[in-house]
Protein backbone atom coordinates (compact mmCIF):
# COMPACT_ATOMS: atom_id res chain seq x y z
CA UNK A 1 0.00 0.00 0.00
CA UNK A 2 1.28 3.26 -0.86
CA UNK A 3 1.37 6.48 0.88
CA UNK A 4 -2.35 7.25 2.26
CA UNK A 5 -4.59 9.73 3.06
CA UNK A 6 -4.57 9.34 6.87
CA UNK A 7 -1.93 11.39 6.74
CA UNK A 8 -1.65 15.57 7.74
CA UNK A 9 0.40 17.61 5.33
CA UNK A 10 1.14 21.08 7.18
CA UNK A 11 0.49 23.82 4.22
CA UNK A 12 0.89 26.58 6.15
CA UNK A 13 3.81 29.06 6.16
CA UNK A 14 6.17 28.80 8.84
CA UNK A 15 6.68 31.14 11.99
CA UNK A 16 8.98 30.82 14.81
CA UNK A 17 9.03 32.81 17.86
CA UNK A 18 11.89 35.16 18.51
CA UNK A 19 14.48 34.22 21.01
CA UNK A 20 17.25 35.99 22.80
CA UNK A 21 19.72 32.85 23.16
CA UNK A 22 22.18 33.64 25.82
CA UNK A 23 22.76 29.29 26.77
CA UNK A 24 26.25 27.67 25.04
CA UNK A 25 25.34 28.42 21.45
CA UNK A 26 23.80 29.09 18.78
CA UNK A 27 24.24 32.76 19.33
CA UNK A 28 21.40 35.00 17.58
CA UNK A 29 22.88 36.42 14.19
CA UNK A 30 24.02 39.68 13.66
CA UNK A 31 21.34 41.55 11.01
CA UNK A 32 24.10 41.60 8.22
CA UNK A 33 24.82 37.74 8.51
CA UNK A 34 21.51 37.22 8.77
CA UNK A 35 21.00 38.95 5.21
CA UNK A 36 23.38 37.03 4.14
CA UNK A 37 21.51 33.83 4.22
CA UNK A 38 19.04 35.03 1.38
CA UNK A 39 21.55 36.07 -0.97
CA UNK A 40 21.55 35.01 -4.34
CA UNK A 41 22.52 31.17 -5.25
CA UNK A 42 25.17 30.79 -6.84
CA UNK A 43 27.33 27.26 -8.19
CA UNK A 44 30.14 25.68 -6.82
CA UNK A 45 32.41 26.51 -10.35
CA UNK A 46 31.54 30.14 -10.25
CA UNK A 47 34.35 32.65 -10.64
CA UNK A 48 32.71 34.54 -7.82
CA UNK A 49 31.80 32.44 -5.79
CA UNK A 50 36.43 31.06 -6.12
CA UNK A 51 36.52 34.86 -4.64
CA UNK A 52 34.21 34.49 -1.82
CA UNK A 53 35.78 30.99 -0.94
CA UNK A 54 39.43 32.53 -1.37
CA UNK A 55 38.34 36.46 0.83
CA UNK A 56 36.81 33.71 3.39
CA UNK A 57 40.20 31.85 4.18
CA UNK A 58 42.62 34.90 3.84
CA UNK A 59 39.11 36.60 6.75
CA UNK A 60 39.86 32.95 8.84
CA UNK A 61 43.13 33.38 9.10
CA UNK A 62 42.86 36.64 10.79
CA UNK A 63 40.35 35.27 13.17
CA UNK A 64 42.61 32.37 14.01
CA UNK A 65 45.89 34.29 14.41
CA UNK A 66 47.78 32.05 11.86
CA UNK A 67 49.64 32.21 8.42
CA UNK A 68 48.64 28.70 7.72
CA UNK A 69 47.81 28.19 4.39
CA UNK A 70 45.29 25.44 4.99
CA UNK A 71 42.80 27.14 6.87
CA UNK A 72 39.05 26.15 5.23
CA UNK A 73 35.37 26.27 6.36
CA UNK A 74 34.03 22.48 6.78
CA UNK A 75 30.67 22.05 5.56
CA UNK A 76 29.01 20.84 9.08
CA UNK A 77 28.50 21.96 12.91
CA UNK A 78 31.87 22.24 14.72
CA UNK A 79 31.34 18.43 15.14
CA UNK A 80 32.09 17.33 11.86
CA UNK A 81 35.35 19.80 12.22
CA UNK A 82 36.59 17.95 15.15
CA UNK A 83 36.30 14.52 13.21
CA UNK A 84 38.32 16.40 10.10
CA UNK A 85 40.93 16.72 12.52
CA UNK A 86 40.57 13.33 14.24
CA UNK A 87 40.33 10.92 10.85
CA UNK A 88 43.55 13.17 9.16
CA UNK A 89 45.51 12.99 12.21
CA UNK A 90 45.19 9.59 13.39
CA UNK A 91 46.74 6.67 11.74
CA UNK A 92 45.34 2.67 12.82
CA UNK A 93 48.29 2.08 15.51
CA UNK A 94 49.48 5.89 16.20
CA UNK A 95 49.74 6.40 19.64
CA UNK A 96 47.16 9.18 20.79
CA UNK A 97 46.86 11.40 23.87
CA UNK A 98 43.08 12.78 24.59
CA UNK A 99 43.08 15.10 27.31
CA UNK A 100 39.72 15.08 28.98
CA UNK A 101 38.24 17.23 31.80
CA UNK A 102 34.41 17.49 30.38
CA UNK A 103 31.67 16.90 27.76
CA UNK A 104 33.25 17.35 24.66
CA UNK A 105 37.16 16.95 25.12
CA UNK A 106 35.52 13.01 25.60
CA UNK A 107 33.58 13.67 22.56
CA UNK A 108 37.08 13.51 21.00
CA UNK A 109 38.02 11.08 22.89
CA UNK A 110 34.90 8.92 21.63
CA UNK A 111 35.43 9.47 18.08
CA UNK A 112 39.31 9.03 18.07
CA UNK A 113 38.81 5.41 19.55
CA UNK A 114 36.90 4.82 16.07
CA UNK A 115 40.32 5.14 14.38
CA UNK A 116 41.90 2.26 15.79
CA UNK A 117 44.90 4.25 17.16
CA UNK A 118 46.38 3.27 20.40
CA UNK A 119 43.96 6.16 22.18
CA UNK A 120 45.15 7.42 25.50
CA UNK A 121 42.59 9.06 27.61
CA UNK A 122 43.95 11.22 30.12
CA UNK A 123 40.93 12.47 33.01
CA UNK A 124 40.45 15.39 35.74
CA UNK A 125 37.39 16.08 37.10
CA UNK A 126 35.25 18.62 35.34
CA UNK A 127 35.43 21.66 36.23
CA UNK A 128 39.53 21.66 36.28
CA UNK A 129 42.51 22.12 33.57
CA UNK A 130 45.70 20.57 33.36
CA UNK A 131 48.79 21.92 34.04
CA UNK A 132 51.87 21.89 32.18
CA UNK A 133 53.80 19.48 34.22
CA UNK A 134 50.56 17.31 34.00
CA UNK A 135 50.86 17.16 30.09
CA UNK A 136 54.51 17.06 30.33
CA UNK A 137 54.10 12.94 32.32
CA UNK A 138 51.85 12.33 29.48
CA UNK A 139 54.10 13.37 27.07
CA UNK A 140 56.89 11.14 28.44
CA UNK A 141 54.91 8.22 29.31
CA UNK A 142 52.94 7.75 26.20
CA UNK A 143 54.76 9.25 23.49
CA UNK A 144 52.04 10.22 21.41
CA UNK A 145 51.60 11.38 17.62
CA UNK A 146 48.79 13.88 18.32
CA UNK A 147 47.66 15.45 21.44
CA UNK A 148 44.01 16.56 21.64
CA UNK A 149 42.50 18.99 24.62
CA UNK A 150 39.37 21.64 24.63
CA UNK A 151 40.70 25.64 25.00
CA UNK A 152 37.02 26.52 26.01
CA UNK A 153 34.90 23.93 27.60
CA UNK A 154 31.24 24.35 26.54
CA UNK A 155 30.27 22.00 29.63
CA UNK A 156 31.65 23.33 32.19
CA UNK A 157 33.00 26.88 31.24
CA UNK A 158 36.81 26.40 31.60
CA UNK A 159 39.48 27.87 30.11
CA UNK A 160 42.37 25.71 29.43
CA UNK A 161 45.44 27.25 29.63
CA UNK A 162 47.74 26.91 26.60
CA UNK A 163 51.09 28.38 28.19
CA UNK A 164 54.07 25.94 26.99
CA UNK A 165 51.73 23.35 25.73
CA UNK A 166 52.56 23.99 21.85
CA UNK A 167 56.27 24.00 22.37
CA UNK A 168 56.49 20.75 24.94
CA UNK A 169 54.48 18.86 22.00
CA UNK A 170 57.28 20.31 19.36
CA UNK A 171 60.18 19.10 21.73
CA UNK A 172 58.35 15.43 21.87
CA UNK A 173 57.16 15.22 17.36
CA UNK A 174 53.53 15.06 18.70
CA UNK A 175 51.06 17.46 16.89
CA UNK A 176 49.06 19.50 19.29
CA UNK A 177 44.94 19.75 18.23
CA UNK A 178 42.65 22.22 19.67
CA UNK A 179 39.14 22.72 20.33
CA UNK A 180 37.92 26.06 20.30
CA UNK A 181 34.37 25.94 19.17
CA UNK A 182 32.80 27.60 22.77
CA UNK A 183 36.02 30.37 22.59
CA UNK A 184 37.19 31.46 19.53
CA UNK A 185 35.86 35.23 18.62
CA UNK A 186 35.22 35.67 22.07
CA UNK A 187 38.60 35.15 23.88
CA UNK A 188 42.31 35.60 22.96
CA UNK A 189 43.85 32.86 20.79
CA UNK A 190 47.30 32.89 18.63
CA UNK A 191 46.96 29.95 16.85
CA UNK A 192 50.95 30.08 15.65
CA UNK A 193 52.54 31.71 18.55
CA UNK A 194 50.78 28.68 20.74
CA UNK A 195 52.13 26.53 18.14
CA UNK A 196 48.81 24.31 17.42
CA UNK A 197 48.89 21.83 14.51
CA UNK A 198 45.17 21.62 14.37
CA UNK A 199 42.00 23.69 15.29
CA UNK A 200 38.60 24.69 14.64
CA UNK A 201 35.40 26.21 16.05
CA UNK A 202 31.76 26.47 14.90
CA UNK A 203 30.14 29.35 13.30
CA UNK A 204 26.99 30.08 15.51
CA UNK A 205 28.65 31.19 18.79
CA UNK A 206 31.42 33.86 19.01
CA UNK A 207 30.98 34.94 15.42
CA UNK A 208 27.50 35.13 15.63
CA UNK A 209 26.56 33.30 12.45
CA UNK A 210 24.57 30.02 11.37
CA UNK A 211 25.26 26.91 12.45
CA UNK A 212 26.20 24.22 10.12
CA UNK A 213 29.80 25.87 9.00
CA UNK A 214 32.76 25.68 11.12
CA UNK A 215 35.92 27.12 10.53
CA UNK A 216 38.81 25.23 10.97
CA UNK A 217 43.21 25.24 10.42
CA UNK A 218 46.09 22.65 10.15
CA UNK A 219 49.82 24.00 10.14
CA UNK A 220 52.19 22.95 7.40
CA UNK A 221 52.82 19.95 10.52
CA UNK A 222 49.51 18.81 10.22
CA UNK A 223 49.95 18.53 6.66
CA UNK A 224 53.17 16.97 6.27
CA UNK A 225 51.83 14.10 8.28
CA UNK A 226 48.43 13.81 6.45
CA UNK A 227 50.91 14.07 3.32
CA UNK A 228 52.35 10.83 4.48
CA UNK A 229 50.18 8.55 5.80
CA UNK A 230 50.42 4.91 4.86
CA UNK A 231 46.33 4.36 4.91
CA UNK A 232 43.52 6.30 3.41
CA UNK A 233 41.88 8.57 5.61
CA UNK A 234 39.01 6.43 6.80
CA UNK A 235 36.18 9.20 5.96
CA UNK A 236 35.66 10.12 2.99
CA UNK A 237 33.58 13.96 3.52
CA UNK A 238 36.28 15.04 5.41
CA UNK A 239 39.47 13.63 3.90
CA UNK A 240 41.60 16.89 3.97
CA UNK A 241 43.67 15.72 0.34
CA UNK A 242 40.07 15.91 -1.50
CA UNK A 243 38.82 18.91 0.64
CA UNK A 244 42.00 20.68 -0.35
CA UNK A 245 41.83 19.90 -4.34
CA UNK A 246 38.36 22.00 -3.51
CA UNK A 247 39.20 24.93 -1.45
CA UNK A 248 43.35 25.23 -2.04
CA UNK A 249 44.80 23.46 -5.17
CA UNK A 250 47.70 25.42 -5.00
CA UNK A 251 48.81 24.09 -1.51
CA UNK A 252 51.63 21.22 -1.55
CA UNK A 253 50.20 19.07 1.85
CA UNK A 254 53.96 17.57 1.52
CA UNK A 255 55.98 20.35 2.10
CA UNK A 256 53.81 23.63 2.37
CA UNK A 257 55.29 25.18 -0.80
CA UNK A 258 52.44 26.95 -3.08
CA UNK A 259 52.06 25.35 -6.32
CA UNK A 260 52.16 27.66 -9.78
CA UNK A 261 50.33 28.08 -11.74
CA UNK A 262 47.59 27.27 -9.54
CA UNK A 263 46.09 24.09 -10.33
CA UNK A 264 42.30 23.59 -11.34
CA UNK A 265 39.91 23.39 -8.77
CA UNK A 266 38.28 19.71 -8.34
CA UNK A 267 34.46 19.13 -7.45
CA UNK A 268 34.16 17.59 -3.72
CA UNK A 269 30.82 17.90 -2.64
CA UNK A 270 28.66 20.86 -3.27
CA UNK A 271 29.28 23.56 -0.48
CA UNK A 272 26.61 25.43 1.37
CA UNK A 273 27.09 28.89 -0.41
CA UNK A 274 25.09 30.83 1.89
CA UNK A 275 26.56 29.74 5.31
CA UNK A 276 29.94 30.46 3.25
CA UNK A 277 28.76 34.04 2.56
CA UNK A 278 26.66 34.32 6.07
CA UNK A 279 30.48 33.30 7.49
CA UNK A 280 32.25 35.76 5.61
CA UNK A 281 29.84 38.41 6.57
CA UNK A 282 30.33 37.82 10.39
CA UNK A 283 34.18 37.21 9.73
CA UNK A 284 34.03 40.87 7.85
CA UNK A 285 32.29 42.39 11.36
CA UNK A 286 35.09 40.94 13.63
CA UNK A 287 37.40 42.67 11.11
CA UNK A 288 35.96 46.02 11.56
CA UNK A 289 35.27 46.30 15.18
CA UNK A 290 38.75 44.21 15.63
CA UNK A 291 39.92 41.60 17.14
CA UNK A 292 41.48 43.09 20.56
CA UNK A 293 38.36 45.24 20.90
CA UNK A 294 36.05 42.28 20.47
CA UNK A 295 37.95 40.24 22.93
CA UNK A 296 37.56 43.27 25.61
CA UNK A 297 33.91 43.88 24.96
CA UNK A 298 33.23 40.19 25.53
CA UNK A 299 35.26 40.33 29.03
CA UNK A 300 33.61 42.79 29.57
CA UNK A 301 30.23 41.27 29.15
CA UNK A 302 31.49 38.53 31.06
CA UNK A 303 32.52 40.86 33.90
CA UNK A 304 29.33 42.62 34.15
CA UNK A 305 27.69 39.52 34.47
CA UNK A 306 29.99 38.09 37.45
CA UNK A 307 28.96 41.40 39.52
CA UNK A 308 24.93 40.85 39.14
CA UNK A 309 25.38 36.84 39.92
CA UNK A 310 26.80 38.16 43.18
CA UNK A 311 24.29 40.68 43.52
CA UNK A 312 21.53 38.27 42.88
CA UNK A 313 23.48 35.76 45.77
CA UNK A 314 24.15 32.94 42.70
CA UNK A 315 27.58 31.88 42.11
CA UNK A 316 29.90 30.46 39.01
CA UNK A 317 30.92 27.26 39.29
CA UNK A 318 34.54 28.22 38.15
CA UNK A 319 35.74 30.30 41.13
CA UNK A 320 39.12 31.64 39.16
CA UNK A 321 39.08 34.60 37.17
CA UNK A 322 41.43 34.92 35.31
CA UNK A 323 43.13 38.24 33.75
CA UNK A 324 43.39 38.53 29.76
CA UNK A 325 47.38 39.44 30.19
CA UNK A 326 48.61 36.22 31.95
CA UNK A 327 48.10 32.99 30.95
CA UNK A 328 46.89 30.95 33.75
CA UNK A 329 43.99 29.10 33.35
CA UNK A 330 40.37 29.63 34.56
CA UNK A 331 36.96 30.82 34.01
CA UNK A 332 36.17 30.98 30.06
CA UNK A 333 34.21 34.56 29.19
CA UNK A 334 32.15 33.38 26.55
CA UNK A 335 30.59 30.71 28.40
CA UNK A 336 29.92 30.91 32.28
CA UNK A 337 28.33 27.85 34.38
CA UNK A 338 26.36 29.27 37.45
CA UNK A 339 25.53 26.84 40.34
CA UNK A 340 22.19 26.16 40.85
CA UNK A 341 20.95 27.20 44.30
CA UNK A 342 19.89 24.21 46.60
CA UNK A 343 15.85 23.89 47.11
CA UNK A 344 15.41 25.37 43.02
CA UNK A 345 14.55 23.53 40.30
CA UNK A 346 16.95 24.81 37.37
CA UNK A 347 14.36 23.93 34.56
CA UNK A 348 11.51 25.66 36.33
CA UNK A 349 13.80 28.65 36.09
CA UNK A 350 14.84 28.01 32.38
CA UNK A 351 11.04 27.54 31.49
CA UNK A 352 9.91 30.91 33.15
CA UNK A 353 13.06 32.84 31.11
CA UNK A 354 11.05 31.00 27.71
CA UNK A 355 8.32 31.53 28.74
CA UNK A 356 8.32 35.12 30.12
CA UNK A 357 11.31 36.91 28.16
CA UNK A 358 11.81 34.72 24.94
CA UNK A 359 15.36 34.11 26.70
CA UNK A 360 17.02 30.87 26.44
CA UNK A 361 19.62 29.64 28.55
CA UNK A 362 20.90 25.86 29.11
CA UNK A 363 21.38 23.09 31.87
CA UNK A 364 24.30 21.30 32.73
CA UNK A 365 25.70 17.95 30.88
CA UNK A 366 26.93 14.70 32.12
CA UNK A 367 28.17 15.39 35.37
CA UNK A 368 26.99 18.95 35.95
CA UNK A 369 23.15 17.48 34.67
CA UNK A 370 20.81 19.29 37.23
CA UNK A 371 23.59 21.51 39.16
CA UNK A 372 24.20 24.47 36.55
CA UNK A 373 22.87 26.48 34.19
CA UNK A 374 25.15 27.21 31.33
CA UNK A 375 24.89 31.03 30.22
CA UNK A 376 26.90 32.09 27.08
CA UNK A 377 27.71 35.57 26.18
CA UNK A 378 28.70 35.48 22.97
CA UNK A 379 29.43 36.99 19.48
CA UNK A 380 26.46 40.10 18.95
CA UNK A 381 24.95 38.97 22.07
CA UNK A 382 27.82 39.69 24.35
CA UNK A 383 26.93 43.70 25.32
CA UNK A 384 25.60 45.12 28.77
CA UNK A 385 22.21 45.43 27.52
CA UNK A 386 21.83 41.99 26.90
CA UNK A 387 23.44 41.29 30.48
CA UNK A 388 20.61 44.18 31.87
CA UNK A 389 18.25 42.11 30.66
CA UNK A 390 19.37 39.02 31.97
CA UNK A 391 19.76 39.54 34.99
CA UNK A 392 16.76 41.54 35.79
CA UNK A 393 14.79 38.04 34.25
CA UNK A 394 16.32 35.99 36.56
CA UNK A 395 15.89 37.71 39.66
CA UNK A 396 12.11 37.25 38.50
CA UNK A 397 12.23 33.96 37.98
CA UNK A 398 13.83 33.26 41.01
CA UNK A 399 11.68 35.68 43.23
CA UNK A 400 8.78 33.65 41.47
CA UNK A 401 10.18 30.18 42.33
CA UNK A 402 10.58 31.23 46.80
CA UNK A 403 14.50 32.35 46.55
CA UNK A 404 15.45 35.21 48.48
CA UNK A 405 17.67 37.08 45.93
Amino acid sequence: MGYSTKHKLVTSGLKLPVRLLLGPGPSNLHPRVNQMLSSSMVGYTDQQYYKVMDETMELMRYLFQTDNHFTIPISGAGTAAMETCVANLIEPGDNVVCLVAGYFSDRIYQMAVRYNGNITKVQKPWGTWFDLQEIKTALETHKPKLLTLVFGETSTGVRQSMEGIGELCRQHDCLLMVDTVAALGGVPFYCDDWKVDACYTGGQKCLSGPPGISPLTFSNRATKKIAARKTPVANWYLDANLLGQYWCPEFNFADGSIISPQPLRKYHHTTPANLIYSLRESLVLLVEEGLDNVWNRHKQAAFDFYKGLEDLKLSPVIRDVYDSADEKGGRLFSLTTVSIPEGIDGKNIMKFLLDNYGIEIAGGLGDYAGKVWRVGLMGHNANHGNVLLLLAALKDALTANGYKC
